[in-house]
């Protein structure tokens, strides 16, 4: 695992594609490209039946350029980030801010494979990938990429890490999310996951400037005095609940095409933040709310929990309540207690 920083300073855990995946990705890329060649080159060495040796040699250059620097250029710019071979493993190229790939590194990418993979049979880019901590090649370290694992065991994903907190059903219920685009989403959801990891001052300023962003493609707007932390909570709750939804009537309508017994909707989400007390359905109190009661991390489902000595906070009365004083043990026969040297602690 590694951590990206994005725009918005949070950090993203990501799993580093490993050598041996990135190997069978350039493989699979290679024979394609070969196949590709052989195919292109037979075509315009057959123009020199009917034009010039010069317009014959001008468009086999061409045409190896445009295969050899053109197709994984081309593949991932417009696919995001995956050529075929990426796609058959699972592999995606992002930048090191974790955006998508632009055109000017795909290119950058481009040009340095065919030094790497076509001139040196891909030793510079074995030895840099031995090298380098996140198994980059020169291809990565000039145009500023990372090589990325798509799919991931679903264990490693830790399940959702936003509920739906009470007090907000009411609100959720009737959002418009359609603007939501998937980039905020997934901001939110990884502030969420970092969020006892970060200072108290910068977990509160960068979650008001999340939560302005969300607040202002969803409507209608959330009641006042909602913290930023329970409001990203509930977008992001009911997001997942319409998707499990529309994917469970998708499964429904699939299964009823075979005239097989559709299954029930899709399950419930284990909630990782337990929050108290029955779903108001009438008007929202004023002021902000109380803040809940975490539940106890299970094992394998997320993180949004609070570390064990949680200190300064919003939730610091709630989650570290002052203890009791320990009654000292009386003495013998209930008379006063013992004297020595620890009678003070």
């Amino acid at each position: 695992m590694a951590d990206l920083v994005t725009g918005e300073a949070v950090a993203l855990d990501i799993r580093v594609a490993r050598l041996a995946s990135r190997a069978c990705a350039v493989l699979l890329d290679l024979l394609f490209q070969a196949v590709l060649l052989n195919i292109v080159v037979y075509v315009t060495a057959m123009t020199s039946l009917v034009a010039d040796d010069a317009w014959t040699v001008g468009l086999t250059l061409l045409a190896v350029v445009a295969v050899i620097v053109g197709y994984p250029c081309a593949f991932e710019t417009l696919s995001r980030g995956r050529t075929l071979g990426k796609m058959a493993v699972g592999l995606r190229v992002v930048g090191d801010d974790g955006g998508p790939v632009r055109f000017r590194q795909a290119l950058v990418r481009a040009l340095a494979g065919f030094i790497e993979f076509w001139l040196f049979y891909g030793s510079p880019a074995l030895i840099t990938s031995f090298c380098n901590r996140r198994g980059k090649r020169l291809g990565d370290l000039f145009a500023g990429t990372i090589v990325i694992q798509e799919r991931v065991p679903a264990s490693a994903l830790l399940g959702p890490v936003a509920v739906m907190p009470p007090q907000l059903a009411w609100w959720a219920r009737n959002l418009e999310l359609s603007l939501l685009s998937d980039e905020l989403a997934m901001t939110a959801r990884q502030y969420l996951s970092r969020f006892w990891e970060l200072l108290p001052e910068v977990r509160d300023s960068l979650g008001q400037r999340i939560a302005s962003q969300v607040v202002a493609v969803v409507s209608p707007p959330p009641p006042p005095g909602v913290r930023p932390e329970i409001l990203l909570s509930a977008v992001l709750a009911e997001r997942r609940h319409r998707e499990e939804l529309r994917l469970a009537e998708r499964r429904a309508r699939r299964m009823r095409r075979f005239g097989l017994p559709a299954w029930g909707a899709a399950p419930a989400p284990v909630p990782a933040m337990a929050v108290a007390g029955p779903a108001p359905y009438g008007p929202p109190r004023q002021g902000p709310p109380a803040p809940p009661p975490f539940s106890a991390p299970q094992p394998g489902q997320p993180r949004f929990l609070p570390p064990n000595e949680y200190g300064a906070g919003p939730y610091q009365n709630v989650l570290n309540p002052p203890r009791p004083p320990v009654p000292y043990p009386a003495g013998p026969a209930g008379g006063p207690p013992p004297q020595g040297p620890y009678q003070g602690y």
